[in-house]
């Protein structure tokens, strides 16, 4: 089998940590009963919140799961908080004893509550090829059944998948459960509040996570992922939050292209920088030469192998916001679940209102069928892409220097708007999710270390600028449409642009002017660094965005590993630009 059990992994059962112990304890408990999809399907529907519409459940994915004939979409409004809740995560291995010891005695207390509740469990398999395939356990109240039914629709439930998991490749990897517990009660202020107490413990040496007084599904599946995630990085895998997909070459009308053969191409971004459009985009707005096929790895979560030269699937299932879907928009036929929405009364049926009419946030899981085809491994990665919202950065670059390259995914940046309500002094300030994954839970050098091996293995790194480019001050700037840069993306792929360096940061590479204009006319002209009005003060605003870089990672667990900390810092500086790192930092 792929993951293992408790018994299976610890040569000394002394090994197991008091968290996974109990959760294990718990989950063997024998009055924890087992559900399938369409059995929470059935008890979800009697849960208070739960509200059942007159969508129907996309039919395929339906038949496959179990549920009866003419199952309808499920809506779940889960109360005040409507999104993820990064200030009751709590790291069991980073606490020092004393932590450990309260938070241990705690968990006990909170299990021992739970136990008078009327307890299920799901099993999942998170992983869809054989070659890299975790079984997960999930155990909470039946009155948590409709996020058990969605976190069966999103994973895939362990009987559907049974045969194959048996025969798929034995992994040094424990199985991973996931303990819920939605009605806990505790007065103590150590832990986070809003309107009741919250706790996401995460134990991930050992593959646990609790969940207490937190009803959000996308605890469950951010919370599982991680695990798998950071179970795939100890493989020697890099984790990835993002899109990607294969473009196949070989039957295109045009020879130059067919000698191309497969190429894939991946996009990390915040949200709201692409990611879903670059990965989702059918023929990248009419750019992809005649005769291509494409298919779709996922737009979400992955693994890159780098020894393997391959990528691997975690999930059958899209997780997305609907607040650009209204009634009629044609995605909702391959719907399976929302949270979060508002119901209206509309063509005689009641259906789920997206938008975020109700409240932010509102969410679908919805069947990948939605991408086309898709597959649940790809060809290793042509090209990774770093989109960001600077508007310092022209459209595109790509980096001819593997550290640099590396450095700005570590310091992938945001930046705070006037709509979050902080001073101009905030304004300023940049805001750093590295390959923009908030979901890792290990040191930052190890996703550092992973994609300089992603890149040694043969990929090539770019940035997208995702916004404006600099015009002529911060609020005048150029425009950047999303066809400019999908067209940039086929001409990546179809390896149409020559490159030469940018001239403002060192080991990056803007398209000559032969390459692109052809396919982009007037691109080199209006995207140069020359036709820059009030060129000085966009140079401080670079200066001061990647000292702000640098310092960033200066400050992160980076400085367990100096020489690869000072190689990063080094490449980190606009062209002319004097850095006394000592003084800087």
């Amino acid at each position: 089998m792929s993951s293992k059990s408790s018994m299976e992994y610890y040569p000394n059962l002394k090994e197991i940590s008091p968290i996974r112990a109990m959760a294990k304890t718990i989950l063997l408990n024998h009055n924890v009963r087992r559900v399938t999809a369409a059995q929470a399907y059935e008890m979800a529907q009697n849960q208070p919140g739960v509200s059942r519409t007159d969508m129907p459940i996309y039919p395929p994915a339906a038949r496959r799961l179990g549920l009866p004939e003419g199952a309808m979409v499920l809506n779940d409004c889960h109360g005040q908080v409507i999104g993820r809740t990064a200030k009751a995560r709590r790291f069991y291995n980073r606490m020092d004893a004393s932590e450990k010891r309260k938070v241990e005695g705690d968990l006990r207390e909170a299990i021992y509550q739970l136990q008078h509740y009327d307890l299920i469990c799901a099993e999942a398999v998170l992983g869809l090829d054989p070659d890299l395939m975790i079984r997960a356990h999930y155990v909470t109240t039946s009155t948590d059944a409709m996020n058990v039914f969605n976190w069966l629709v999103n994973f895939m439930p362990f009987e559907l998948v049974e045969d194959e998991y048996n025969r798929s490749k034995p992994l040094p990897i424990k199985d991973i459960i996931i303990v819920a517990f939605n009605e806990w009660s505790c007065d103590d202020p150590f832990y986070h509040c809003v309107g009741q107490p919250q706790l996401a413990l995460v134990d991930e040496q050992h593959n646990v996570i609790f969940n207490l007084g937190m009803r959000y599904f996308g605890e469950r599946k951010k919370g599982t992922l991680t695990l798998a995630w950071t179970s795939g990085m100890r493989l020697g895998m890099a984790a990835s939050h993002g899109g990607i997909k294969e473009i196949d070459f070989s039957q295109c009308t045009d020879e130059k292209f067919r000698k191309l053969k497969k190429s894939s191409i991946a996009f990390y971004g915040l949200s709201g920088t692409g990611k879903s459009s670059h990965t989702n985009s059918h023929d990248n707005g009419g750019t992809l030469p005649e005769g291509f096929k494409k298919v779709v790895l996922h737009d979400d979560a992955f693994q890159i192998d780098p020894r393997k030269k391959v990528c691997r699937v975690w999930e059958p299932s899209l997780f997305d916001k609907t607040d650009s879907r209204d009634l009629d928009h044609p995605d909702w036929k391959y719907c399976l679940s929302v949270m979060n929405h508002s119901l209206i009364q509309a063509f005689g049926r009641t259906l789920p209102l997206g938008m975020d009419v109700r409240n932010a946030n509102g969410r679908a899981l919805i069947d990948r069928d939605l991408l086309g085809e898709w597959v649940n491994r790809c060809s290793f990665p042509k090209a990774l892409v770093w989109l960001m919202k600077d508007i310092c950065l022209p459209p595109a670059l790509k980096f001819s220097d593997k550290h640099l390259a590396v450095a700005m995914g570590a310091a992938l940046m945001t930046k705070r708007s006037r709509a979050e309500n902080v001073t101009e002094e905030e304004l300023k300030k940049l805001v750093f999710e590295p390959f923009a994954n908030p979901f890792r839970v290990y040191e930052l050098h190890k996703d550092v270390e992973a994609f300089l091996e992603v890149i040694d293995s043969g990929a090539e790194v770019y940035t997208f600028n995702s916004t404006g480019f600099w015009k002529c001050s911060e609020a005048e700037l150029e425009d950047i449409p999303l066809q400019t840069s999908l067209t940039l993306q086929t001409l990546i792929l179809t390896e149409q642009i020559e490159w030469e360096p940018c001239g403002f940061l060192p080991g990056a590479l803007v398209p000559t002017k032969d390459s692109i204009d052809p396919h982009l006319p007037g691109y080199y002209e209006r995207y140069s660094i020359a036709a820059r009005e009030n060129p000085e003060d966009m140079k401080d605003l670079m200066r001061d965005r990647f000292k702000q870089r640098r310092k960033y990672l200066f400050k992160s667990d980076l400085q367990s590993q100096p020489q690869l900390l000072k190689k990063l810092l080094h490449v980190l500086h606009i062209e002319a630009e004097e850095v006394d790192l000592d003084d800087d930092l």
